[in-house]
């Protein structure tokens, strides 16, 4: 490691980078963002969030998430897209697939499934839950469904005053069909503020409530995310490590025709990662016929399925590996007398070591053998704080790219399309 948080290696990325001719469009976009001025700067409160965030609600947090842990078993979080992504996938990163303790959080409000629905209640019927409801508006179909349902089963099993205890609305400081709810009701309430959009928001209480009733410090989310800020306080290409990788991949696209990127990380419990950052990137940049597809991949376990195609399929697209080089834990690999997998060269290694060399290995085979370009984030480790580094370097970065493709970040005209067809097949007034 460079001595910086999180490390971006383009050895492997297969172009030269021309730093100093892009250096002044580059300090033209950081000095729009600081400013908040240009396309969408009405949502650019996420840019120094980690500075301005409210220290009075962070506490309020704190102290409602330790209650729902205390009184509790589960937890239901009702949203959709940056409303539920960023929790989800903090949570499952930090805690594991397996946590086995503490409340559970169930997410709900992210699909109109009748089935996943249906066990998702059936599933907390017996137990004692509390409910997050995000949402801005207080109108999404999807969140806004999950949590009539939610709502009246909250009041039928703890009564109306009980339900009050046991709802927590995350929602706009001002206006909105849910703020007048939680008003009327009485309901805890946390603000997701009207400068961020919701992709951006896992910093605000929108991802850090969950957050922290999953036992995971929010404070520390934060914490990384003002390292960030500081780590990324220049914009030089040349200490910029999200600006640059916000080039590597614009050039990549602009002029070498790739068309997607494919986002590579080496364990499951990162894989709702994977999700929220397809989230910020497709939803800032997918607009007027432009900008990469972003998906991901899980390694080793896909590739033994898209191994193949990855290492000699079409080639418009290429890899950003995220690389944690200490796990949490490990494990040996003990020795079996008869040996019959063959494995006994492995014994008295431990189970990092052979992910490791997977990981060379797959990283020379993409890189040299197939030249596909590669793209490594590395950090030493993956705790609560590196976590929340994480998120503010690949917003910055994901600004900074739409920037570069002459978009706005903040915006998506594109989602509404099918949602007035959706309305309109349902009869809903004024569709």
């Amino acid at each position: 490691m460079n001595g910086k948080t999180i490390e971006l290696d383009l050895t492997r990325a297969g172009i030269a980078i021309p730093t100093r001719a892009y250096q002044s469009r580059i300090d033209e976009i950081d000095l729009a963002m600081r400013e908040k001025r240009g396309a969408g700067s009405d949502y650019l409160g996420w840019f120094d969030y980690p500075l301005t965030y409210d220290k009075k609600e962070h506490e309020l947090l704190k102290k409602t998430a330790a209650h729902i842990r205390q009184d509790y078993e589960v937890l239901v979080v009702a949203g959709i897209g940056g409303s539920y992504l960023g929790a989800r996938a903090a949570i499952e990163a930090l805690n594991g697939l397996f946590p086995g303790k503490g409340p559970e959080i169930v997410f709900l409000g992210q699909t109109l499934d009748p089935d996943y629905i249906h066990d998702a209640l059936e599933y907390i019927k017996g137990k004692r839950f509390a409910v997050n409801v995000i949402s801005k508006s207080g109108t999404t179909t999807e969140t806004s469904l999950a949590f009539r349902l939610l709502r009246e089963m909250a009041e039928a099993r703890y009564g109306k005053a009980g339900a009050r205890d046991a709802i927590v609305a995350t929602t706009d400081k001002k206006s909105g069909a849910l703020l007048t709810l939680a008003k009327e009701e009485g309901y805890v309430r946390f603000v997701l503020p009207s400068d961020i959009g919701g992709r951006y928001s896992v910093q605000t209480p929108v991802g850090l409530f969950p957050i922290a009733v999953a036992g995971i410090g929010p404070t520390a989310i934060l914490e990384g995310s003002k390292k960030a800020m500081e780590e990324l306080e220049s914009p030089s290409l040349e200490e910029n490590t999200a600006y640059l990788y916000a080039l590597a991949r614009h050039l990549l696209y602009k002029e070498h025709a790739m068309k997607s990127e494919l986002l590579v990380t080496y364990k499951p419990q990162l894989v709702q990662l994977g999700e929220w950052w397809k989230q910020l990137f497709g939803e800032s940049e997918g607009k007027e016929g432009k900008s990469l597809f972003p998906t991901s991949c899980t390694f080793t376990t896909d590739l033994h399925s898209l191994g193949q195609f990855i290492q000699d399929g079409e080639r418009s697209f290429f890899e950003t590996i995220l690389h944690v080089e200490e796990p949490n834990s490990d494990l040996e690999i003990p020795s079996d007398e008869d040996n019959l997998d063959g494995l006994n060269y492995l014994s008295g290694k431990k189970m990092s070591y052979v992910q490791n060399k997977a990981y060379e290995g797959t990283l020379a085979a993409h890189s040299e053998v197939a030249k596909r370009p590669n793209l490594v984030l590395k950090t030493r480790k993956l705790g609560a704080f590196e976590l929340g580094y994480l998120f503010y370097f690949f917003e910055r970065a994901c600004a900074m790219s739409a920037y570069l493709n002459g978009l706005n970040p903040f915006n998506q005209p594109g989602v509404e399309v099918y949602k007035r067809n959706m309305f309109h097949l349902l009869g809903k007034p004024g569709y």
